[in-house]
């Protein structure tokens, strides 16, 4: 009986863990397209993005958004970041517009975050 008890607190444990790594797994920032003005400050976006610095992150996202609000990329990743800060309403809105102007991005055309925030399957 307490081999048994011991296997399901173990198995427990594991599923546990593995589903706080999903969880902790974040979409992944996108570079934007060569030449754009929201170049600098998207990687230096991404690389915050990367190492799970949300606020900075969303500080360059905005800024790369501001410089090339043509960027569907700037958009996608200023949501991303909005999205993991709790900002849902904002993230959305920056999804739709990433969604609108990446027509041609199957990154942002296929994200699951995006479909998720704006309603689509």
């Amino acid at each position: 009986m307490r081999k048994s008890l011991i296997a399901i607190v173990a198995g427990l444990a594991l599923l546990v863990g593995v589903g706080v790594r999903a969880e902790m797994k974040a979409a992944p920032a996108l570079n934007t397209q060569p030449g754009s003005k929201a170049e600098a400050h998207n990687k230096e976006g991404v690389e915050h993005y990367n190492q799970g610095h949300w606020d900075v992150a969303q500080k360059h996202f905005s800024e790369a958004a501001k410089e090339d609000p043509k960027s569907a990329e700037a958009h996608y990743n200023l949501a991303l970041s909005l999205d993991k800060l709790g900002d849902h309403k904002a993230a959305t809105e920056h999804f739709k517009q990433a969604h609108d102007l990446g027509k041609n991005n199957p990154d942002i055309q296929n994200s699951g975050i995006l479909k998720k925030h704006i309603g689509m399957k």
